[in-house]
């Protein structure tokens, strides 16, 4: 690989990270539309930064669906830093004046405000902890700011870490001039990532231990004008820049993670164990195109081809062979998670027709069968009726007799 200036900070070193960012960078480089190289931080004490060093943080990318497998090794990465161990190495980086972006994914838990740290840890536990520091000497030196990409899934997550940094700010009373210079002169971006990534293949014997499999499907919304991004202009190789990812987030929820939660419990009410044996069942192939196309997209006020063109992707996705999702952990929380993503469409779907969704109905009556008849307080005028009328029906006829029943008529 030819040497590149060091461009990018990049807090995580997982397998999500290494298939999905990773790899688009590695293709602006391909291309010649970047030409810098990646500094990978490990964020937490345990890490795969060793491991990436000992094969001078070169891996492979291997994408599979049922169409198509691509491999791709990626070489976009310069180096790896545990902070744990090699602190200076860490700070070092924020003298840099190549840096342009740092790019996050530390967990959904990542991006969180801690009474606990302090300005002298060496590092300090969170990420946002960590990162202010590094800002900190940053600004001291008189350099410029950043671009900020976080890739952790909750909602506004440049909003939430600018505000974690700006909160650091003031419990260690740092000077006005390094809040203006966070305000004034660095962009935090609201983004939203998909890509299901199953990581190294445990069934399959690979040289490259570092080696990351995942589906071909990939979509990066980046709330920015092209101005933001000329100098990484991922909107070249995939991703998409918009001035609001709140649409895309909706969809997602609603039908890629709705599809989801919408048959995980009739599927394992049926003996299913993963996606795939769901998806190999026609029964369920009717369920899931019907509850998507009849009663979650007439919910949604988004343009109608891109729902429909995203809701195929969705089930080719569920059916891709090469990705093992097991129901059961599908289902871990799925009460509160069919509040967020079943519900809203159940609620609209009367709200705009007057009338109950047969199959979301459906499902509901299956969530409550098999976490044992808990009470959804579902305020919707017939709905408590409708839904202990299909539970009789469960323990009388079966969940398999009740689903054909309920989707021959939809």
């Amino acid at each position: 690989m030819k040497e590149m200036k060091e461009r990018i900070l990049q807090f995580g070193e997982g397998n999500f990270l290494r298939a999905f960012i990773d790899y688009f960078i590695d293709q602006l480089n391909e291309q010649n539309l970047f030409n810098g190289s990646i500094v990978i931080v490990q964020p937490i004490e345990q890490g795969l930064v060793s491991k990436l060093n000992q094969q001078n943080c070169n891996y492979t990318v291997l994408l599979r669906d049922a169409n198509k497998i691509e491999k791709r090794l990626i070489t976009s990465i310069s180096r790896g830093i545990d902070p744990y161990k090699n602190f200076d190495s860490y700070i070092e980086c924020a003298k840099n004046p190549d840096l342009r972006h740092i790019i996050s994914n530390t967990t959904e838990a990542g991006i969180a405000f801690s009474e606990d740290d302090k300005l002298d840890d060496k590092p300090p536990a969170s990420f946002p902890a960590k990162l202010s520091i590094f800002l900190y000497e940053r600004y001291k030196q008189g350099l410029n700011g950043l671009i900020f990409i976080p890739c952790e899934l909750i909602d506004n997550n440049g909003t939430m870490l600018k505000k974690c940094i700006l909160q650091y700010a003031q419990k260690w009373q740092l000077p006005q001039g390094f809040i203006d210079w966070i305000e004034s002169e660095n962009h935090f971006t609201n983004t939203l990532v998909d890509r299901i990534v199953s990581g190294h293949p445990k069934d399959e014997n690979h040289e490259d231990k570092m080696l990351v499999a995942a589906e071909t499907f990939q979509f990066f919304a980046i709330e920015a004008d092209e101005k933001l991004f000329e100098e990484m202009p991922l909107h070249k190789v995939g991703a998409t820049l918009t001035n609001n990812v709140e649409p895309y987030k909706t969809r997602k929820v609603r039908i890629l993670n709705g599809a989801h939660t919408m048959s995980v419990a009739a599927a394992l009410l049926c003996g299913k164990e993963t996606v795939g044996e769901m998806m190999a069942d026609p029964l369920f192939v009717d369920f899931l195109r019907k509850g998507i196309f009849k009663e979650i997209i007439p919910t949604l006020d988004l343009n109608k081809d891109d729902l429909e063109s995203f809701a195929e992707a969705v089930l080719e996705r569920f059916a891709n062979p090469y990705i093992k999702h097991y129901l059961k952990d599908i289902a871990l929380n799925t009460v509160a998670k069919f509040e967020v993503r079943v519900l809203p469409s159940i609620i609209e779907y009367h709200k705009r027709t007057g009338r109950l969704p047969e199959l979301l109905t459906l499902s509901c009556a299956a969530l409550m069968k098999y976490c044992g008849n808990v009470d959804m307080n579902i305020n919707l005028p017939g709905f408590d009726q409708k839904v202990k009328i299909l539970l009789d029906d469960l323990d009388k006829s079966g969940m398999r007799t009740v689903l054909e029943k309920t989707v021959a008529v939809c």
